[in-house]
């Protein structure tokens, strides 16, 4: 079968690999119907997972990417309860065993029976989506049958980049009817907390960002203000804006969705009393916290990777139509133009890319 592959830093390549075949009770063989490449994908061919570089070349042909994906079952393990041939499902991100103890917590992110990066499984352990077939381990939990009359691209997006911005940044960020809202950068995951933000019918939201372009898709997805901090003072702006029942300059919930020392301070410089600041950035560096100005504010700040625990809420969301997914989707293309596709998305400064849709073609 064709696979993209993760070969070294900097290489990639769309060859022949072997299909994957049932190695588990509890897996499941999927076609893959389409999949989408993730930021986290840009970060792994960059060479910066040190275990991915030796994995990749432990296997002699790298291992392949993708964690999001919608799939057509092809083969059910003996354990496997759930799922049928031909069912049409929704690949979550997280894998998980559904009963060791972090998973009866409600945290299978850090499955004890996943290796890796916790639940971050497929596409990095073992090989992933971006590929014509792909092999989901512990499949009962790890699934979810596609709804009727939802479009699979907008069910695509249930895989990953709508419950890691919703139970990242909405939910840990206390996000309800009334509340104000700031993000942080506003790439794809950063829209995608934007739109599920607006369905809790804040009173405002602002979207920071350095680039226009972007701030622009916010303000058509629903931000209230938008402010460049490359030419804006966002502190200044922040506390201008007018006060909702009498609350302190700052608002209630600060999403951080660009993981950089820069962005985490000026969270801590909007956020206002009582407040939450809700880290969904990936951070490769320490950060300050400034906890002699926040000692006194009652503030949470937040942290965690997706859980996937929120798909099915999400899924209602989407199918009832106040959460529309398919506004993130700005390109389409086929698994035979996958490398092509990456180049796209690696360059989403030129392109406008936010998601892309990669069909199977194959």
């Amino acid at each position: 079968m064709k696979g993209l592959s993760y070969l070294k830093p900097g290489v990639i390549k769309l060859q022949d690999i072997p299909k994957p075949e049932i190695t588990s009770p509890t897996d499941v063989i999927g076609k893959v119907v389409m999949t989408t490449i993730c930021g986290s994908d840009l970060h792994m061919i960059k060479g910066e997972l040190e275990f991915i570089n030796k994995h990749a070349e432990e296997t002699g042909r790298g291992v392949v990417l993708g964690h999001e994906a919608i799939i057509k079952v092809e083969e059910v393990g003996s354990s496997v309860k759930h799922f049928k041939k031909n069912d049409v499902c929704i690949m979550s991100c997280t894998t998980c065993c559904g009963k060791c103890h972090y998973c009866k917590e409600g945290c299978p992110a850090h499955c004890l029976n996943s290796i890796g990066i916790c639940g971050c499984y497929l596409g990095s352990i073992i090989d992933g989506a971006q590929a014509e077939y792909v092999r989901i381990p512990y499949a009962d939990f790890s699934l979810y049958k596609c709804p009727e009359g939802i479009p699979l691209s907008s069910c695509l997006m249930l895989s990953d980049i709508l419950p890691t911005s919703y139970e990242l940044g909405v939910l840990n960020g206390k996000v309800k009817e009334g509340s104000t809202v700031a993000i942080i950068g506003v790439g794809p995951i950063g829209l995608a907390a934007l739109l599920s933000a607006k369905a809790m019918k804040p009173a405002y939201i602002v979207a920071i960002d350095l680039d226009d372009s972007r701030l622009e898709k916010a303000r058509s997805l629903g931000a209230d203000y938008t402010v460049n901090s490359g030419k804006e003072d966002v502190v200044k702006f922040i506390q201008g804006l007018p006060s909702i029942d009498g609350r302190l300059p700052g608002v209630d919930t600060v999403i951080e969705c660009v993981g950089s020392p820069v962005t985490f301070e000026l969270c801590q410089n909007i956020v206002g009393v009582n407040g939450t600041i809700a880290n969904v950035g990936v951070h490769g560096r320490p950060a300050k916290i400034l906890i002699d100005k926040l000692w006194i504010m009652n503030i949470d700040i937040t942290t965690g990777l997706v859980n996937c625990t929120s798909t099915k809420e999400l899924m209602d969301r989407v199918a009832d139509g106040r959460l529309d997914p398919s506004k993130l989707i700005t390109h389409h293309f086929k698994l035979s133009e996958i490398e092509e596709a990456y180049k796209v998305f690696s360059n989403a400064a030129e392109s406008k890319a936010i998601k892309i849709v990669i069909e199977n073609d194959y």
